[in-house]
């Protein structure tokens, strides 16, 4: 049975109706417009104990501490904001009138775009709620990207995405993939983003971080989600920016285990043409779901489980793992470039290359396509390191030397190996060497 899905006016009554649920609201930047909705949708008082903006960074500093990043719309700061909002609460409401009462603390730290329209728009959100009263303290935190070209729009946005996670934590805790679908109703598509959602406390016990940042993915709300070596999912931000990335392409449910001896070469061969040591140097493995999405677009929690568990195997290995849904290899170079990193490596089997400079697997007008292929991918400072394949048909191993290449591609083709944007594997062991 489908859910029903509420209005945004009324999430916000059923909340402010409600005799136990009470707290308070502190935004900053882009206005007080999830507490706005909350005094707009009528019996405000049932609800709200205090809102706030600490808009002046003396005033937020004095407040919430000073960050060391210098940076006010972080996952830290909003962490701050609601460990200080709560604790208010808990040591200001006693006595028999909230005795009732199950606390939350909301909060945001958002920019909304600028008047230049020169910034990026995102934030942090969240809140810090019991699920039953006077019971421990839960979290929901979560990164979000505003894609609307108006500020204006912007701010309306995020006043229903507050209502909509303060209406999840209070009424679909127990179905989390309720909780996280429930997080964009009311919302045009293409309005936003949310890249990486983070749980904390006994109501989120047993429920598994990498699964629900893949549902992101499945539902369409993020192309990509990122897990650090211990599983624990990262904003893509916090930990690409200005770093010099290499990347590992597998696809789910290939044949073969990524090859990690060619990988690993790849990699020293990446750090040594850019100069790099280890302390700006990103290393991940990506698996990538648009393979199985575009057969059934709507996964399974099984399907869902199976991909939750290919990232901790991989996360097992040591590596960071990327999940993602880019198809091609310009599609992850142009995700990778809103990161403003100092050098992207791609490292692919050859195989894949052939198949992009082969006129017989494009539908359409092939060079129009190659060149926006090319474009994509070249212009975001990325280079493909191709590790070789056997050619088990005259058993002859394939490189960037003597891999085959439609006639209108060549010169291309040829530029592209000349000036070192394709890369071939350098020193590899030939028993490394695999079909495909």
């Amino acid at each position: 049975m489908a859910r029903e899905i509420y209005e945004t006016k009324r999430k916000a009554l059923n909340i402010n109706l409600s005799e136990e649920i009470y707290g308070t609201f502190a935004e900053i930047g882009a206005g007080q417009e999830v507490a706005r909705n909350f005094f707009n949708a009528g019996a405000a008082s049932g609800t709200i104990a205090k809102t706030m903006s600490a808009y002046d960074m003396a005033f937020s500093d004095a407040i919430y501490g000073v960050e060391e990043s210098g940076r006010y719309v972080s996952r830290s700061r909003v962490k701050k904001m609601l460990a200080h909002e709560f604790s208010l609460l808990s040591e200001r409401l006693t006595g028999a009138k909230y005795e009732r009462r199950r606390f939350f603390a909301f909060a945001n730290t958002v920019t909304t775009l600028n008047f230049s329209k020169t910034n990026e728009p995102h934030g942090w959100m969240g809140i810090r709620f019991q699920a039953e009263v006077g019971g421990p303290v839960n979290d929901i935190i979560f990164h979000v990207r505003l894609l609307d070209s108006d500020s204006a729009l912007q701010q309306k946005v995020l006043g229903i995405l507050g209502v909509n996670l303060v209406f999840a934590a209070s009424f679909y805790r127990d179905d989390v993939q309720t909780m996280i679908e429930s997080l964009a109703d009311n919302l045009g598509v293409g309005s936003v983003q949310i890249d990486v959602v983070k749980v904390y406390g006994p109501a989120f016990e047993h429920v598994n971080e990498r699964l629900i940042n893949l549902y992101l993915i499945a539902r369409g709300f993020s192309s990509a989600a990122i897990f650090d070596a211990r599983g624990k999912a990262m904003q893509a931000k916090d930990f690409l920016y200005k770093k010099n990335i290499m990347i590992l392409r597998t696809k789910y449910r290939q044949k073969s285990n990524p090859n990690f001896d060619l990988f690993n070469l790849a990699v020293e061969q990446f750090k040594k043409n850019v100069h790099s040591d280890n302390s700006d140097l990103v290393v991940m493995i990506e698996v990538l779901m648009s393979n199985v999405l575009d057969d059934h677009p709507k996964l399974s929690n099984d399907d869902l489980d199976e991909f939750a568990q290919r990232a901790e195997e991989l996360c097992k290995t040591g590596n960071h793992v990327i999940v993602s849904n880019f198809t091609r290899n310009n599609q992850l170079a142009e995700f990778l470039s809103q990161f403003k990193p100092k050098n992207v490596g791609i490292s692919s089997n050859i195989a894949n290359l052939r198949r992009i400079f082969d006129a017989q697997y494009y539908t359409q007008n092939y060079t129009d396509e190659l060149l926006a292929y090319t474009s994509g991918l070249f212009s975001k400072h990325v280079k493909l390191y191709a590790y070789p394949y056997l050619d088990k048909d005259d058993n002859q191993i394939i490189t960037a030397a003597n891999m085959p290449v439609s006639e209108e591609a060549k010169p291309l083709f040829d530029f592209l190996v000349k000036n070192k944007y394709i890369i071939d594997i350098e020193n590899y062991d030939e028993k490394y060497v695999k079909t495909v």
